[in-house]
């Protein structure tokens, strides 16, 4: 059957009787539709024109509706044509297969109700017949209104269904599917409410739920009492009889579930659910094997899954470890939907862990070639966030995968899950490497290059901060990324290029080389002043300059441009924003290695100044960075060295010193004085004590003298006043890697982390 497009429009008409004064006496109102049929809407159709056309021929549309109107065309042009139709039954929330019980030889007439409702007075068998009949009527919509004014048959209903569903399933049954007639229509719901068939619902799941555990053992119990006796008999016997029970429970269970679904359409109903443990409920059925009830469970969970205290009521229980053994599955409506509810809850980290723990990984990987690809992409994204996870990626076909779909993309902007999941997995250094093995890296160049895609630039940024094989591969692309700084391009484009190169600390990468190639000490000093590009970019360009001049050359030649002058420009202007600060930091840290660009910082600059000021910001990284710059700088600057002391002491030893300065001679402690009455040691007398600041256990000499050399092992710090120092001041290591970029920088956080790339 060939289905055709069309717009539905709905519309009310109003009929009213006026009396002889004008004044209307009866009126009716009636709601209908008008199926406009679009024959010629195809691919090549000017969607604009028909949407005019269609309003100009429809009067029930207005013109102001036009928009609107074109908007519904499009999605229509646009919408991919529905896969042919299986043998295998979809399966929807409202089409409930019939089951035994129902079927009768005479037809329901709405006008033999009250007959019906006798023989719910009757015995078991005549009050089934009574209830299949009225399910018949209640099956037409069009009778539900007649129903609903007759009180006495639903009444009498929800009374038998009350005192007798323990009796027979086939009659609670037929009862609930009366109820889930009208719970299809929410203005019904109001209905349901008043006989309390919710509640009674979950009380009838429940028990339910707890009889087949009961079946389940009786049935173990005879399985191992006929292999023991070597009779199949007894156990065949009940197999049997097990499987005919299950049949009926799984109808009523699906029925009375279906009714729930629809009355949690209101969110205090569904409140009130939870409050019953719906959830629970819902993930002890998954352990059915009936995919009908499977897809309803499922459904229900994901419906229930959007809510917060929900989501953690599935987490305390074994909702994922369940759901993972219906990965992957033949039935496709339970595939998706099983898919769709572990979407949701894969925003939750703990249950992300549980996800891995399952074994979901490889069956997720297994699915990316197949129907549900988006889908199971967008869970695997999730699972890619958490760093604890993004190795394990390494050990499936996941990378050759994706990076198979990003070559064999045509498109030329990739889709937006696809390379946000290759970012993360590059963030992984054994992942990096998968990517480049064979020519990976030159194809994602070339693309990246030729297309000036700023995301799979990105993705190759985080492949580039990996030390190791992949990133000595980078030596062939300096040129292109370099020739991409000075041109026009996108401003994304650029920063992720800088970011790229700013990462690539080769020994073998001649610097000097590519800044003087490329003209690049210009764009690097045109760009540090603030306010010449987006901050994005001008933090780039600080990192790229850090990356430099590592080299002693290329420190020189930017030193003789003004760069310094510049950084501390940009310093001032940027005084409050971390990042910013505590890279120019870093860049000056790097300088105060090589001779000339020493000099220049401390002799023709304020920049040791400024350091000091920083000694005691309250980012820990930032004083980190400051420390170790000032400690060379103090070895090469007899009077900075000074002054340098002198701050340290005084910002450990302030409440000291202040409590010295305030006390009376005549009230001093005597632990102040010496035995002549002489003091210890005065402010200054300390300062001139370099012993008491530079103490490594004898590493250090008493002259407090070291050298850059030394700064690659041990980092000195340690200022001992009369109250002792903290341990952050003490010996630190060795040099601290680049602080984090503007992605990976956190202020609040104790450590810096690499650069991430989750989008």
């Amino acid at each position: 059957m060939c289905l055709q497009k069309a717009l539905v429009v709905q519309y009310e008409v109003e009929a009213t009787i006026l009396g002889e004064t004008g004044d209307p006496m009866l009126g009716e109102r009636k709601e209908c539709q008008k199926i406009i049929r679009l024959k010629s809407l195809n691919s090549n159709t000017d969607i604009a024109s028909l949407a005019r056309k269609v309003v100009e021929e429809c009067r029930l549309i207005s013109p102001s509706r036009l928009p609107e109107v074109e908007q519904l065309l499009f999605y229509l042009q646009n919408r991919k044509k529905s896969a042919e139709k299986k043998e295998k039954k979809q399966i929807k929330p409202r089409d409930l297969t019939p089951f035994e019980g129902i079927e009768l030889d005479e037809e329901a007439n709405i006008n033999s109700i009250d007959d019906y409702v006798e023989l719910l007075y009757e015995d078991i068998p005549e009050k089934i017949r009574g209830a299949t009949l009225i399910l018949h009527l209640a099956r037409n919509p069009d009778n539900l209104e007649e129903l609903l004014q007759n009180e006495t048959a639903l009444g009498a209903l929800a009374r038998v269904l009350r005192e007798d569903w323990k009796q027979s399933v086939d009659l609670a049954t037929t009862i609930i599917y009366v109820f889930f007639c009208f719970s299809s229509f929410s203005q019904f719901h109001g209905l349901i409410t008043h006989y309390k068939i919710g509640a009674l619902c979950m009380s009838i799941i429940e028990h339910e739920l707890k009889r087949y555990d009961l079946w389940q053992d009786e049935l173990q119990k005879k399985k191992k009492a006929d292999i023991l006796s070597n009779l199949k008999k007894e156990y065949e016997k009940a197999l049997k009889k097990y499987h005919g029970l299950l049949t009926k429970q799984e109808q009523l269970l699906r029925v009375a579930l279906y009714l729930l679904l629809n009355l949690s359409e209101d969110t205090r109903t569904e409140l009130k659910m939870r409050n019953k443990n719906i959830v629970h409920l819902l993930v002890k059925t998954l352990d059915r094997d009936s995919e009908e009830l499977l897809v309803l469970v499922v459904s229900f969970l994901k419906k229930l899954s959007i809510f917060l205290e929900n989501k953690n009521d599935m987490a305390e229980i074994d909702t994922v470890e369940k759901l993972a053994k219906l990965v992957p599955c033949e039935h496709e409506d339970l595939l998706n939907v099983t898919l769709r509810l572990l979407l949701n809850l894969s925003f939750d980290t703990g249950l992300r862990s549980k996800m891995v723990q399952a074994d979901l990984l490889p069956k997720l990987t297994s699915l990316l070639d197949e129907a549900q690809r988006q889908i199971a992409m967008c869970i695997l994204y999730h699972i890619s966030m958490d760093d604890r996870f993004k190795s394990m990626f390494a050990y499936t076909d996941c990378i050759p995968q994706v990076m198979k779909m990003l070559f064999d993309c045509v498109e030329e902007r990739i889709d937006a899950e696809l390379i946000s999941f290759c970012i993360n997995l590059a963030a992984n250094k054994r992942n990096a490497q998968i990517m480049c093995e064979g020519h990976g890296l030159k194809m994602l160049m070339k693309r990246a290059l030729k297309l000036k895609d700023p995301l799979m630039m990105k993705m190759i940024r985080n492949i580039s901060q990996h030390d190791g094989p992949s990133k000595n591969l980078f030596i062939d692309y300096v040129g292109d990324l370099a020739a991409q700084i000075g041109l026009k391009e996108e401003e994304e484009f650029v920063i992720e290029c800088l970011g790229t190169l700013s990462n690539l600390t080769i020994p073998d990468l001649d610097w000097e080389l590519v800044l003087k190639e490329y003209n690049l000490v210009p764009y690097l000093k045109d760009h540090l002043k603030p306010g010449s590009a987006e901050d994005d970019l001008i933090l780039e360009v600080v990192i790229m300059i850090g990356t430099v001049s590592m080299d002693d050359s290329c420190a020189v030649m930017l030193a003789k441009s003004g760069i310094i002058p510049a950084l501390i420009e940009l310093l001032n202007a940027q005084q409050e924003d971390d990042e910013f600060v505590c890279q120019i930091v870093y860049v000056f840290y790097q300088m105060v290695f090589h001779q000339a660009t020493r000099d220049v910082i401390i002799k023709e600059t304020q920049a040791p100044a400024y350091l000091i000021d920083l000694m005691h910001d309250k980012n820990a990284e930032i004083r980190k960075v400051c420390d170790n710059t000032l400690d060379i700088i103090a070895e090469y600057d007899v009077e900075w060295g000074k002054k340098i002391q002198s701050e340290k002491f005084r910002w450990h030893n302030s409440q000291w010193l202040e409590m010295v300065e305030n006390r009376q001679m005549d009230e001093a402690e005597p632990f102040m004085y010496g035995d002549d009455g002489e003091p210890f040691l005065q402010n200054g007398d300390i300062l001139e004590r370099p012993d008491l600041f530079y103490s490594a256990d004898g590493i250090i000499p008493a002259d407090g003298a070291i050298s850059p050399e030394f700064f690659t092992d041990f980092q000195n710090g340690d200022l001992l006043g009369p109250q002792g120092f903290p341990n952050g001041y003490g010996q630190m290591g060795v040099t601290p890697a680049r602080p984090a970029t503007a992605y990976g920088f956190r202020p609040d956080e104790q450590f810096y982390y690499g650069y991430t790339a989750s989008r």
